[in-house]
């Protein structure tokens, strides 16, 4: 409390008005699965883009599991369910989205399924993360810049741009005595002086570059250029200095220990055990053979007419470098257990990297209800029961999250029925069947491949939250992208499916591919519907995210009347809203926390107790007219 010594006038902020609650958001997707590239733990990257994803995780090309032991190089092709759920999820509307990569690796090496080019022993590059992905080709181009050796004013040799820890190209232009061999040298510093060295000749100063025009000095950079396997494309990363201890040196940037994250997600590759001065590492990386390309790309036009015949210009390719990183391996099939991931190595994986990011709501995991080739039916109906039950497990632990399940491909009505029948969860809602869309890795645009339909009804939630609110159930909703399904069904088959809790997609005539079911699985009839499970986990959270105020405050009326004020006009905005049904407040909702809701226990204990109580809209799922004849003499 403040004190009030001396006479004169206070002026106070105090606020007499109710703390307010910030509905959270219910669009943040989060998706667990084998991705072509990209990290494979730690806490996942926001995307707002399927560019973004491509940057990171590659991009739509199909990935090639590990089959049988770990000594076979047999592989299975499969389509990449991951990618093209990403994509449909921003397709249909979605625009915050989560990844997490699972991987499973095919040895017990440290670097298992990592693309990997010896430039010498142990030396070499190797890619950032492990995948088929990473055997790309890298072009390290060679530039190099006019002469920069000049006199000034007392005509003193002078480098001109040049500074510490940068490489530089030596040309004589005449014979001199003592000679300074044509070559790489390394610029360093003693006091205020450069100097130039290298491996067979010691520091010496530039004052030696005398008469000046007797050379010329040229500054040596690197450009890289990396070309993605499935790719025929080149990308520029940058040019780079040669020395290590550069500020933009080559093998900084390239490194397996970035100082960013930014760097760490997107630079490809990284060098490993490198020479440590520019002229060693340029040497080591282009070959000494480079150094007469070099000298007939800085020589003046006069020397190379002086030749018999004229010495050429070396062309562009003779200036360039080309690795292609290979061993590259997309790991083994991921069981059940990688999905469901760890937190007790040195970062988190699978489903346990989504469990700290908050403001997630809808969990899905694209493809992992597939048919891989490499199992057996029974295996296979156990591995998606497995995983399954880690998504419920997951969204029932955290609470204020739901699960998005995929139905297996191929499956009959009896066979899908089947599968559901094994769970039961308020907290996630199984769509069937699977969806057909032009495959976008067929350049010549026929082929037609069968996608999960998470990653579509994942989009849909978040289209309908946005474009509707959540407590709209997301169905009667177009399916951006399809142009079919696995299996069209009619309505005497939905008729079997719906009461049990599968959602399914259905075709009519001139309304288009629609989603058309919105019930979760569970048994409880309270929770049938999937908008009013995750209507009640948005005010939920709401309420838990917006009274973390109260906490510690004196537990009295005064609280107690600022708590209701706080609630009840967050719920009059959701009825204003039509989230909730009633014509009046009263009718949509109460908020009660007095006595009547604490005992004197319950305060002794420092328990605040509010009673809050929500009239939810629910979907018209069902609409009837009811039609009968009518006589025209008959009153109203």
């Amino acid at each position: 409390m403040p004190e009030y010594l001396a006479p004169g006038v206070y002026v106070e902020e105090v606020s007499y008005r109710a703390k307010s609650i910030e509905g959270v958001s219910t669009s943040v997707c989060g998706f667990v699965g084998p991705t072509r590239y990209g990290p494979v733990g730690g806490e996942p990257e926001l995307l707002t883009s399927f560019a973004d994803f491509e940057r990171i995780y590659g991009g739509l090309e199909g990935l090639q599991f590990e089959l049988g032991d770990t000594t076979t190089t047999a592989t299975e092709a499969q389509i990449n369910y991951m990618a093209h759920g990403v994509r449909a999820f921003f397709d249909n509307g979605g625009s915050k989205l989560y990844v997490t990569r699972i991987y499973e690796p095919d040895s017990e090496a440290e670097d298992a399924g990592h693309a990997r080019f010896a430039i010498g022993s142990p030396a070499g590059i190797t890619a950032r993360f492990p995948g088929r992905a990473g055997n790309m080709r890298i072009t390290f181009t060679v530039k190099t810049s006019a002469n920069i050796l000049s006199a000034d004013l007392e005509e003193r040799p002078r480098l001109s741009g040049a500074d510490e820890f940068d490489l530089v190209y030596v040309h004589q232009l005449s014979i001199t005595s003592p000679p300074i061999a044509e070559g790489f040298y390394d610029v360093g510093r003693t006091g205020s002086q450069l100097n130039l060295s290298n491996s067979s000749v010691s520091a010496f100063e530039v004052s030696r570059f005398n008469p000046v025009s007797a050379y010329s000095v040229h500054l040596v950079t690197v450009s890289v250029n990396v070309r993605r396997a499935g790719s025929t494309e080149d990308e520029l990363i940058g040019t780079f200095s040669l020395h290590p201890l550069s500020r933009n040196a080559l093998t900084n940037y390239f490194t397996r220990n970035p100082d960013s994250r930014n760097r760490f997600l997107h630079v490809p590759f990284a060098f490993e055990d490198f020479p440590t001065s520019g002229s060693a590492l340029f040497a080591w990386l282009f070959g000494t053979a480079i150094d007469s390309v070099i000298d007939r790309s800085v020589a003046p036009d006069t020397e190379l007419t002086a030749g018999s015949p004229d010495i050429p210009r070396p062309r562009a390719s003779e200036l360039e470098r080309v690795y292609t990183l290979a061993g590259g391996s997309d790991g083994r099939l991921p069981t059940a257990n990688t999905y469901k991931g760890s937190e007790t190595g040195l970062e988190k994986t699978g489903l346990e990297t989504l469990a700290d990011l908050d403001e997630i709501s809808i969990v899905a995991a694209p493809g992992y209800s597939s048919h891989a080739n490499q199992l057996s039916a029974a295996q296979h109906d156990s591995r998606a029961g497995q995983i399954t039950q880690h998504l419920l497990t997951h969204c029932e632990r955290m609470r204020y999250r739901v699960a998005v399940l995929d139905s297996p491909d191929n499956f009959l009505l009896s066979e899908v029925r089947n599968f559901r029948g094994k769970f039961d969860s308020k907290y996630a809602a199984l769509y069937y069947p699977w969806i057909t869309v032009l495959d976008p890795t067929d350049r010549d645009g026929r082929r037609e491949i069968e996608l999960p339909p998470s990653g579509f009804v994942a989009g849909i939630y978040a289209r309908t939250d946005t474009e509707r609110g959540v407590f709209k159930a997301p169905a009667n909703e177009i399916a951006r992208g399809a142009i079919g399904f696995e299996i069209l069904l009619n309505k005497a088959q939905q008729d079997i499916l719906n009461p049990e809790g599968i959602n399914c997609f259905r075709f009519f005539e001139g309304r288009g591919f629609r989603l058309w079911g919105a019930r979760t699985i569970s048994s409880d009839p309270e929770w049938k519907y999937i908008s009013v499970r995750r209507y009640f986990a948005y005010l939920e959270h709401s309420i838990d995210r917006g009274t973390q105020w109260a906490v510690f405050e004196n537990n009295s009326d005064p609280l107690w009347a600022n708590i209701r004020r706080t609630v009840e006009d967050f719920l009059f905005n959701e009825w204003k809203n039509g989230a909730l049904l009633g014509l009046k407040p009263e009718d949509a909702f109460f908020v009660r926390c007095d006595r009547t809701t604490m005992t004197q226990n319950d305060l002794d204990n420092g328990r605040l107790i509010c009673l809050v109580g929500v009239a939810v809209v629910k979907p018209a799922e069902f609409v009837i007219f009811r039609i009968g004849q009518w006589t025209a003499d008959r009153k109203v």
